[in-house]
């Protein structure tokens, strides 16, 4: 049997005149905007415009371009090795959502692959209707504009997946050290959200909080001092707390040393590799940090990668919906208590 494994990714500008229309994919969403189009579309485009310009210094830093898209193309190709042995025929189209390639194109490539089954894969560990939720509803959109119908699973999370956890524990114990833990603070950091979506029935900071629980655990590392926080706030709204920069002041002028972890990254873009690399790292060494490390993303660990194969075949095999975790029916945007 021919399966195509759709992975999902938000994606981000390959040169800098892109930034401006990224953006604007972006807040334009109904996901992230939640306002109805003749608004949202206006203000998509003023808040695009204003933050073009920091967004490009951000995106200059990392030589004019964000590397998702080539981290995510290096993840299908180690997915699809690791599925070589099965006796079906695995193969992955990448789909972002806010930049190239997007959904519309992709259906027609898989359309032309002409595929027995298709399993949709968000590169988001942990469920968000505004990450998850929203590529797969556009998938679902462009399949019925295009009259794709094909037997589909969805992997909806997979935050306390075992092989996901070990391919964290692995990299934080190569960056680790054990010699001076009473003086090391652990920051676990995943995006923010606005907490009104939170409210609305949202599982995103449960299943961090979920992962973040079996990772500690599994670490087993006594008088562990470890902090979750989120980064990335933007706009008047209250967002879930507490905030990175705030937790890494905090430590940082208690003279610390941090070690800072991406929990709800896979790949290396510029929420890592300029927010946390650059601007956290600057103001916890002006404050007064002692050493300041930061774990990589697990990108291609190939624990993460048994982990995602490992999701691909039970999906494969499954019900409509896979998940490492089971929601309770208060969480009414999770995807499986909505298909009850």
């Amino acid at each position: 049997m021919k399966k195509a494994v759709i992975l999902f990714n938000l994606g981000g500008p390959d040169n800098l005149d892109s930034v401006e229309p990224f953006l604007f994919n972006l807040f334009n969403d109904p996901a992230i905007l939640s306002l109805p189009k003749i608004f949202r579309y206006p203000l998509a485009k003023l808040i695009s415009k204003r933050r073009a310009p920091v967004a490009k210094a951000i995106y200059k830093e990392m030589g004019g371009s964000s590397p998702i898209l080539q981290q995510t193309e290096m993840q299908a190709k180690a997915i699809e090795e690791s599925l070589k042995s099965q006796s079906d025929n695995y193969k992955c189209f990448i789909v972002m959502r806010c930049w190239h390639p997007r959904a519309d194109s992709v259906v027609k490539k898989v359309k032309e692959f002409n595929p027995d089954q298709i399993i949709l894969l968000p590169l988001y560990p942990q469920y968000s209707a505004a990450t998850s939720g929203s590529s797969i509803e556009e998938w679902f959109k462009k399949c019925e504009e295009n009259n794709f119908k094909i037997n589909t699973k969805i992997i909806c999370c997979y935050p306390t997946e075992d092989n996901f956890i070990l391919s964290h524990v692995k990299l934080i114990k190569e960056g680790l050290s054990l010699n001076n833990l009473e003086e090391t603070t652990i920051i676990l950091s995943a995006h923010g959200l606005p907490e009104n979506k939170i409210k609305k029935g949202d599982p995103y900071q449960w299943q961090v909080e979920k992962t973040v629980e079996k990772l500690i655990n599994k670490l087993n590392i006594k008088n562990l001092n470890y902090i979750l926080s989120y980064q990335s706030r933007v706009g008047p709204l209250k967002w879930i707390g507490p905030a990175t920069d705030k937790v890494i002041l905090e430590q940082s002028k208690k003279n610390k040393i941090i070690v800072l972890i991406p929990i709800a990254f896979v790949s290396e873009h510029s929420e890592t590799l300029v927010e946390l690399d650059i601007e956290y790292k600057k103001l916890a060494m002006e404050n007064g940090c002692k050493k300041y490390i930061r774990i990589p993303a697990v990108t291609c660990h190939k624990d993460f990668i048994n982990s995602l194969k490992t999701s691909i075949l039970q999906a494969s095999n499954g019900p409509r919906f896979t998940s490492s975790i089971n929601c309770s029916k208060s969480f009414k945007k999770c995807p499986r208590i909505q298909s009850i």
